[in-house]
């Protein structure tokens, strides 16, 4: 697979970096180790400038070219899942119950890469803000930086991330226009009945029996209330109630994730919930509480910046393995709190055969990295031909 040259020299080293960094994983915010490895790297390889402890752990660095131009963001996430790993890598996870199952090691080896050769050659304009966050995998690291205002603190002007993709082939870059990852949220509802002797189910208000309605009727929002061309998926996840055979229980707990990719049908999705719940417990005679949490938004890449990092991606790995035309994903992926702010892409790269993320036999594809940094550079060498 095409790689820049002096990049691909990086292989060995690159190799050792991300060895290291999925032997010690750290979770969430509280990525000190990685933090500090990484600005050492940073140091290094010579890049004018790093700041760090922003959202706790996170790092920003700026590498400056030889002129004058704007500043462009290369993100790359840095925490963990709490996962027990079983693989049989001699760099298994030295944590019990903490593990790389998400490829963020290989994620901040491809920007470590990029910094390191961007450092040496200097061949753009304007300056690379390199941005190592913590905390992707549900706790929102991406939104706090924002919030900390790493975008007009670094006048940054665009920002682009990969994800690798396993089961694609190695290589493969994918992606769309628009809505390319979906908004994830949760919600809870509560029950209540009137509990007594499940003999005399009369005498009380079955929680279960409303449940079971209710959940039935939520699986019609999406193919009932939504156009078959919206992509909508509510999944109900947790169903709890009851102790015993013989006793009908006064309550009962539902949970479960709504993913969407438009704000439009999020809210006729909370609309119907709100509705569903409100007459479900008016029908049977007890009461429902609905808690409806908003997550991650959805991941919306930008028109013009995805036609040029497409581009920028044909250069290393060929036209025939770039396809900005994919269907979205419905995961969900802080990065979008980024998009938000400036206008940008995120790519899936293929990693080839491989065992899924999120398993705990899964590993990142080492011949992956030297791609993924040779894409981030070409991006950023392409962008000063561009006036």
């Amino acid at each position: 697979m095409p790689t820049i040259n002096r990049i691909a020299d990086y292989f060995d080293e690159m190799q050792g970096w991300r060895h290291h960094l999925h032997a010690n994983p750290e979770l969430g915010f509280d990525c000190f180790e990685t933090a500090k490895f990484v600005k050492s790297k940073l140091e290094e390889f010579g890049v004018d400038e790093i700041y760090t402890e922003i959202a706790k752990t996170g790092i920003v660095a700026i590498v400056s070219g030889k002129s004058t131009g704007k500043t462009i963001g290369l993100r790359a996430d840095m925490d963990a899942l709490p996962l027990e790993e079983t693989t049989s890598k001699e760099y298994i996870s030295k944590k019990k119950g903490v593990m790389h199952a998400c490829g963020h090691d290989g994620h901040i080896t491809m920007l470590l890469g990029t910094a390191k050769y961007l450092s040496e050659t200097r061949n753009f304009s304007g300056n690379v803000a390199l941005i190592f966050q913590p905390a992707e995998e549900g706790e929102g690291g991406a939104e706090v930086m924002c919030k900390e205002g790493i975008m007009d603190r670094f006048s940054i002007d665009e920002v682009y991330g990969i994800h690798n993709d396993p089961g694609c082939p190695l290589g493969y870059f994918q992606t769309c226009i628009g809505p390319n990852m979906a908004a994830a949220d949760d919600f809870t509802i509560k029950i209540f009945g009137k509990g007594g002797h499940a003999a005399e189910p009369e005498k009380t208000i079955d929680p279960l029996v409303i449940g079971v309605q209710l959940v039935q009727a939520i699986q019609t929002i999406s193919s009932r209330n939504l156009s078959a061309s919206e992509k909508v998926v509510i999944s109900i996840t947790q169903f709890h109630a009851g102790t015993t055979h013989n006793i009908i229980p006064n309550d009962a707990y539902i949970n479960g994730t709504v993913r969407t990719l438009s704000k439009e049908a999020q809210s006729l999705v909370v609309e119907r919930l709100q509705e569903l719940c409100k007459g479900h417990g008016r029908g049977y005679g007890g009461k429902i509480k609905l808690d409806y949490n908003y997550g991650y938004p959805a991941t919306l890449n930008h028109q013009r910046e995805t036609k040029f990092a497409a581009e920028a991606a044909k250069e290393i790995v060929g036209a025939q393995n770039v396809d900005i035309n994919a269907k979205p994903i419905m995961a969900s992926e802080d990065f979008s709190y980024m998009l938000e702010e400036r206008p940008g892409c995120y790519f899936h790269v293929g990693q080839g055969v491989g065992t899924p993320v999120h398993n705990p036999e899964y590993d990142f594809n080492d011949d992956l990295s030297p791609i993924g940094a040779s894409f981030f550079a070409r991006l950023i060498e392409k962008s000063s031909l561009i006036k």
